[in-house]
């Protein structure tokens, strides 16, 4: 028995969902959105952070607890050791529904700049979430981790029982794309826009998201390939004009590729390749996005031309182009294969009335917009034809 009558739960008891892998670690649970070889393939140090940060993953159990406690090691991107680090958020959802939401610290930094991207870790203390005041009926719950953190589960508490949740019938959604899918600018896990979505559809959530690397890396397509799902969704094309990391004579045979290989595992699977949301600086200009070096504040603009388009280079409404067109190609003899425009999704008038505050990610209006209009143009029509 702990402080305030809460008792330590077994943590082999506990059922994770959102995660790829789970490591039994010697101090506790540590969740991965990467298998252990496709994280050996990571190529920098920025998308050794964000693949590990716990977007989409959670813990489910059924409790009467009127207080949860959960101790936590969790590291969190930094510049440097000194800069102030706003707090991580916590959410506990019940029946697709935030119920309570708790905020701490991450005590572990990893150090990440453009100017210096070591990614050293400067470790520090763990960390206490606690949920109060629940109501004391036995309830099912979700436990969400911040998409901000990696998060290593240390011990959970409670002041009545864990169970382990009722088995579920829901769809296993899987979807991977770039920092928009992660979350990046939302301001909390649930306001995220691949959770808006689940959570009003009733799916399970798998979050490969990873920002700043929706890269068409091979690893990722094996990641997706071996991990069970009913449903697949493939943002595509932001990032590879933020790098400009391709040219259209790349893109095209590695879109087929990456496709061909999550067919190996999934013959029959629904896969919806997404493309690209509006982002004004990239829509005929190719990339990368710079940083406008006039304005003492993040603001993203084209580093590349419109001429530059014509001769090979990626700018967003030639990927549209093209993965419309690559779609159409592919449905021929693959039925289960869809495309969506990202302009249903978030377009140039809602840009007027919703603009993007550093020109390139979406704010918190928008990823709740996003995920409703994911939930009702792609998740639920497909689902009413499942």
């Amino acid at each position: 028995m702990t402080e305030a009558g809460l008792r330590d739960v077994d943590l082999e008891a506990l059922v994770v969902r959102g995660a790829v892998e789970i490591e039994r670690t010697s101090r506790g649970l540590m969740p991965h959105r990467l298998p252990a070889w496709a994280r050996l393939q990571v190529p920098d140090t920025f998308m050794a952070q964000t693949s590990a940060e716990s977007a989409g993953v959670r813990v489910a159990f059924r409790t009467a607890a009127t207080m949860i406690e959960l101790e936590v090691s969790a590291r969190r991107m930094a510049p440097d050791e000194a800069s102030i680090l706003p707090p991580s958020r916590y959410a506990l959802t019940t029946d697709g529904a935030v119920v309570a939401e708790a905020d701490a610290p991450a005590g572990t930094r990893y150090l990440f700049s453009f100017e210096d991207p070591s990614g050293r870790v400067v470790e520090g203390p763990p960390s206490r979430v606690r949920f109060s005041g629940l109501p004391p009926v036995e309830t099912e719950y979700e436990l969400w981790m911040p998409y901000t953190d990696a998060v290593e589960i240390l011990a959970v508490r409670a002041d009545a029982p864990f169970a382990p949740p009722a088995d579920r019938d829901a769809v296993r959604w899987v979807h991977h794309g770039s920092s928009i899918s992660h979350g990046y600018r939302a301001e909390s896990i649930t306001g995220t826009w691949p959770v808006v979505a689940a959570l009003e559809s009733g799916v399970a959530l798998t979050n490969l998201g990873f920002s700043g690397s929706a890269m068409l890396d091979p690893f990722t397509a094996r990641t997706i390939r071996d991990h069970p799902a009913d449903l697949i969704s493939l943002k595509i094309g932001i990032n590879l004009v933020n790098g400009d990391a391709m040219r259209m004579r790349a893109f095209r045979p590695a879109v087929d590729g990456f496709l061909d290989t999550i067919r190996e595992g999934h013959p029959s699977t629904p896969i919806v390749v997404v493309s690209p949301i509006y982002c004004r600086p990239v829509e005929s200009a190719a990339g990368p996005t710079v940083q406008d070096p006039t304005r003492p504040y993040e603001w993203s603009i084209a580093g590349g031309t419109e001429a530059e388009v014509a001769v090979g280079k990626l700018s967003l409404g030639a990927i549209r182009s093209a993965l419309a067109e690559i779609v159409q190609r592919r449905a021929a003899a693959d039925p289960n294969l869809s495309y969506v425009d990202g302009l249903r999704l978030y377009g140039a008038d809602d840009c007027a009335r919703m603009p993007l505050p550093d020109n390139l990610h979406p704010g918190p209006d928008v990823q709740r917009l996003i995920g409703e209009r994911f939930a009702d143009h792609v998740l639920r029509p497909l689902l009413n034809e499942m």
